[in-house]
């Protein structure tokens, strides 16, 4: 019997760029694979296009891009490449947000279409005023809309209007992998834990809406090292403000890092800084795998799921956003009272394993599959 086609539509996509919806489509993936038959449809970063398949076993087609434009690709071939692609899929996926996916959707014919609404447009104005009607139209058109809480539904106008083809489903990880360690990945962390006794870790993209400039401001106020991991187009303008603040010698900035390195650094760490400034963070993958790893984490209070995974005074201490200050001090609390980092943690985790499995994920993704390609098909 013929698996039904799935076609996951975003930007980008390893090994070109990492991050939390790539992460995500990744995962979908992999954990639906024995019902589904899943491809990916990306853009370059910048370059010429080419067909893959990862090291998860999913064939990627990255359709070539000048660069980017507002964290968009310059890719004019895409929509084009999309509305291709569809006719022979059973079913889209449009990982939101993406502008050239909105573009080609209301040229779609009846392949059903789930938008998956990870984040909304925040850190460019002019270009959310520009595809906003492209939006609407899109979100019209879907079967189903994914959110990963409750939150991104209440406090996003372009999506109450459908708020009765929102399905609320949480992320999940693969715990297994993250709560524990190999022999190698032991003794790596040993090693960090030794060269950096009080390692605060942050994750992510070096982009704006992460926050890493409140999170240097917040190192002049501690007896810590912070490690950051990731890349992006801060990467000169944070390295040079570490040296303003005179705080270059207490930061590391890791790069890309494989899973094993990263894991690693989780273990190696007192806490994760999570300091994101502004709704573009809509969840935080990366709190779920600390979580699972027992690390304690220090979070903002966004309007968004950030604060409600890892909570306040449960598995997190949620500190206002763009406020130095209170990050220091909530990061102190932790470095300084080891019971309290410990109890944290360990909440963390059992939170981790109780609502944030990759299973009880996939489960209910599948869930919504079967739903919107059965009324398809009737």
């Amino acid at each position: 019997m013929r698996k039904p086609s799935i076609l996951h539509a975003y930007k980008v996509f390893p090994p070109d760029l990492d991050g939390g919806i790539p992460s995500a489509i990744r995962t979908l993936c992999v954990s639906t694979n024995d019902q589904y038959d899943n491809s990916v449809l990306v853009a370059r970063t910048r370059g010429a296009g080419r067909n893959f398949v990862s090291d998860d076993g999913i064939n990627v087609d990255a359709v070539s891009s000048f660069g980017t434009l507002f964290s968009t690709p310059v890719a004019p071939t895409f929509p084009f490449r999309l509305l291709s692609r569809a006719s022979h899929a059973d079913l889209i996926i449009h990982h939101a947000p993406f502008p050239l996916n909105d573009v080609a959707i209301p040229f779609f014919g009846k392949t059903a279409l789930i938008i998956y609404w990870h984040a909304d447009v925040t850190s460019f104005p002019l270009l959310r005023k520009a595809v906003e009607p492209l939006m609407v139209r899109a979100l019209a058109r879907a079967g189903r809309i994914i959110i990963s809480d409750q939150s991104i539904l209440q406090s996003t106008d372009t999506l109450k209007p459908f708020a009765d083809k929102c399905r609320v489903v949480p992320y999940g990880a693969d715990l297994t992998y993250w709560a524990s360690c190999d022999p190698a990945e032991v003794e790596a962390a040993e090693f960090l834990r030794q060269k950096f006794p009080r390692m605060i870790l942050a994750v992510g993209r070096l982009v704006p809406y992460k926050g890493f400039e409140v999170l240097l401001h917040a190192l002049k106020r501690l007896d810590a090292q912070v490690a950051i991991v990731g890349d992006g187009p801060l990467l000169p303008s944070l390295q040079q403000q570490a040296k303003e603040l005179g705080v270059a010698d207490r930061v590391t900035f890791r790069g890309r890092l494989a899973g094993h390195e990263l894991k690693s650094h989780l273990y190696a760490a007192r806490a994760l800084a999570f300091p994101s400034v502004t709704t573009a963070e809509a969840f935080g993958i990366v709190q779920v795998e600390a979580m699972a790893a027992g690390l304690p984490i220090v979070n903002t209070n966004l309007p968004t799921a950030v604060p409600n995974v890892a909570r306040n005074g449960r598995e997190a201490i949620t500190v206002a956003p763009n406020d130095p200050r209170a990050l220091a001090e909530a990061l102190a609390a932790i470095l300084d009272d080891s019971t309290f980092a410990a109890t944290l943690g360990a909440a963390g985790k059992a939170r981790a394993m109780s609502e944030f499995s990759q299973s009880a994920y996939s489960g209910k993704i599948k869930s919504i599959y079967r739903e919107l390609l059965e009324q398809g098909a009737q």
